[in-house]
């Protein structure tokens, strides 16, 4: 599947999964960021997520942490 063929949250994983490899920790902050609001922002304020994040996902979150921590 192409990057044009992708919803929203599956673009921004890719830009925050190339931050990651060039250990760019505040683009990456910023795109977790707008990942987590681009998977929240159906349903409106206060509405709980329901859907379980994908391994690639996960992975990325960790992989941020351990960005962080240096």
């Amino acid at each position: 599947m192409s990057i044009e063929e992708r919803r929203l949250g599956d673009r921004i994983l890719h830009a925050l999964n190339l931050a990651l490899e060039q250990k760019d920790l505040d683009v990456a902050e910023h795109l977790a960021r707008a990942l987590e609001s681009a998977l929240t922002r159906f349903g409106g304020e206060g509405a709980v997520e329901n859907r379980d994040l994908s391994d690639s996902m996960v992975l990325a979150f960790r992989q941020l942490d351990d960005l962080r921590r240096g």
